[in-house]
């Protein structure tokens, strides 16, 4: 009996070993980060009017990510939800604009100075819809916003001490290479497109030449006592020409935010 038992218990600590051996391969990192925006937005719509709006921009911005260090990869979900009413130079007018950004985005993952710097590379999946409207047009006073694009994007992260707490700051760009956009001709009515059924041309193909746009964000994430706190800087530059019609809609501003960083652990 002695004999069964001690074998039993080898077996068990051999299991617990193996086991806890391929929890600590299969950890899967998520870092979670919700924020808030506050900026100023250029805005310019010549289907609507040849003068260009500016104004602030409030945003929310939501990103998660999931590294996996057994394949060095990172998937990569990105949220971002716009609005600013920007006058015109004269202050006469005003523009309505709201936008909603929605990517995915995979990276492979280099690692340099023992782990502390982290370089990635990949693509990214962009689906992007609003509109904006001017309060002073009569007819054509709306203009939809929609397109998706693919972008190479890349990032780079570096995490450090200072006054023995952790640090991490991060710089990531994106840049559309050919897309697909919804835009009415020029002189074209929504009620021609969507009324009459009358297609002139409105899903146009985009790249780099006919729209070239940039995403850009530069982050440092901080401890509080026992939370981790984000504040950035974020560039949003789209602009367009596609149909005879010029727009652009650029923005910059500060964000600041909270983030959280969890690991899920795979027991096979």
């Amino acid at each position: 009996m002695k004999r069964t038992a001690i074998i039993l218990l080898l077996m068990i600590d051999a299991g617990l070993l193996f086991a806890q051996r391929d929890t600590i391969s299969s950890q899967k990192i998520t870092t979670t980060a919700n924020m808030i925006g506050i900026g100023h937005t250029n805005v310019l719509d010549d289907y609507l009017s040849n003068e260009k709006f500016r104004g602030p921009e409030l945003r929310f911005v939501s990103m998660t990510e999931k590294f996996n260090p057994a394949k060095d990869i990172t998937f990569q979900r990105l949220l971002q939800v716009s609005a600013s009413i920007p006058k015109n130079n004269s202050e006469t007018g005003n523009n309505l604009v709201g936008m909603i950004n929605y990517s995915l985005a995979w990276y492979y993952n280099w690692h340099f100075l023992g782990n502390k710097l982290r370089l990635q590379a990949g693509g990214m999946a962009d689906a992007n819809f609003g509109g904006i409207m001017n309060t002073r047009n009569g007819n054509n006073s709306g203009q939809m916003r929609a397109y998706l694009n693919i972008a190479p994007s890349a990032a780079v992260n570096y995490d450090f001490t200072l006054w023995n707490r952790p640090f991490t700051a991060r710089y990531s760009i994106d840049v559309p290479l050919i897309g697909l956009m919804f835009s009415p001709n020029y002189g074209q009515s929504y009620y021609e497109i969507f009324t009459r059924s009358n297609y002139d041309h409105n899903l146009v193909v985009t790249t780099i030449g006919c729209a070239p746009s940039m995403r850009q964000m530069l982050t440092l994430d901080f401890p509080i006592r026992t939370a981790t706190f984000r504040i950035g800087y974020f560039g949003d530059f789209q602009q367009a020409k596609v149909n005879g019609i010029k727009s652009h809609i650029w923005s910059n501003g500060i964000m600041l935010g909270i983030v959280k960083r969890f690991k899920l652990s795979k027991i096979r």
